[in-house]
């Protein structure tokens, strides 16, 4: 709570005056001979309440004064955010994706279980993972071909929904595991990405600064269609100064489902996973490879990258208030009402 006008605040040093000088002021009264008998027959609930109007008086003063210093209260948490790093995530939503996989007690297929721990580490899970509230993300989802879901943003809110998009390749002539060409359009994306934020920002003080780039790539193939190899697509991020961080998720084990007239049937998942390749482009660009065979393990991978890529927060301040002048206004209002009618009519004194 904050008070933009807080000088208003004097005011109320004369509000004990003015009641000093009230009480000073004698009003009209009847000359008794004695007031004995009357003392002996005892106090009314009535007489009781007789200082309520004045009490209702003097806080509709303190009110009314409170209501010019306008109060105001911090009304949204707005960061100030100048630097991050740009991240794209690249995920593989080939058939064999549908493996199971563990994740915590449940049961779910691979690219649920990557879909839900890569959206903890944006937008943290309250214990582990933190999120990356300061840093651009965005999303590539490849089968056969690879397609941009989400473009760089910093608005996280809207990354579950772009998420509930990514499902598996349910069709033949769809399915594949293009790995060098999702690369290649994540890496492209990066490229340009300050040209992009520097139209968005245009006009603006302080534009955003991108402290470094990343690809998080997760398969759990190898690569078979497209292109471009995956070498290919990671010399052209290594020339663009991108990290490419591979995660090989389980991979030549389990069950995947395929879609049929009577439903889901389970199938062997025969994907088997390329873990030479996904080193070789880790290498050639700086990152890591890790493998990661369930939920618990994927975090795991998140927490090592989330410790790697670094981002300092520059400051986070308050921008949007919401005024409490109406309130105390309306407050006061009340009680001026209720002081008037009370000394008209329960509380009228006589003469």
């Amino acid at each position: 709570m904050r008070f933009e006008s807080p000088w208003t605040l004097l005011i109320l040093l004369l509000i004990p005056a003015a009641m000093y000088w009230r009480s000073r002021v004698r009003g009209a009264a009847i000359t008794f001979s004695s007031t004995e008998h009357a003392a002996q027959s005892g106090i009314s609930l009535r007489q009781r309440f007789m200082a309520l109007p004045a009490i209702l008086r003097t806080c509709a003063m303190i009110l009314l004064v409170i209501a010019l210093a306008r109060p105001q209260q911090g009304r949204e948490r707005v960061r100030d955010v100048s630097k991050g790093v740009a991240i794209e995530m690249v995920v593989d939503r080939s058939g064999s994706m549908g493996a199971e996989m563990s994740f915590g007690r449940q049961r779910m297929n691979r690219l649920e279980v990557v879909k839900r721990v890569f959206n903890e580490f944006i937008n943290g899970n309250g214990k582990d993972l933190r999120g990356r509230p300061d840093d651009l993300a965005g999303l590539v989802a490849f089968a056969r071909f690879p397609e941009t879901l989400c473009p760089l943003t910093l608005a996280h809110g809207a990354l579950p929904q772009f998420l509930e998009r990514v499902d598996l390749a349910k069709r033949k002539e769809e399915d594949g595991t293009a790995i060098g060409d999702a690369l290649a359009l994540a890496a492209a994306r990066l490229k340009t990405a300050e040209e992009e934020l520097a139209r968005q920002a245009k006009g603006t003080r302080k534009p955003y600064d991108i402290k470094s780039k990343i690809v998080i790539l997760l398969t759990d193939g190898q690569h078979n269609f497209g292109k471009r190899n995956p070498m290919e697509a990671a010399a052209l991020a290594a020339e663009w100064g991108i990290k490419i961080y591979t995660v090989g998720v389980g991979g030549g084990d389990g069950e995947s489902f395929v879609q049929t007239p009577f439903g889901q049937v389970p199938v062997a998942a025969a994907a088997p996973l390329d873990e030479d390749t996904l080193r070789a482009i880790a290498s050639k660009t700086g990152g890591i490879y890790r493998r990661a065979d369930d939920a618990e393990s994927l975090r795991d991978v998140y927490k090592e990258i989330d410790a790697l890529e670094k981002t300092e927060i520059e400051s986070v301040k308050y921008l949007d208030y919401r005024e409490w002048f109406p309130a105390f206004a309306l407050l006061a209002l009340l009680c001026l009402i209720s002081e008037a009618v009370l000394s008209s009519t329960l509380l009228r004194r006589v003469p």
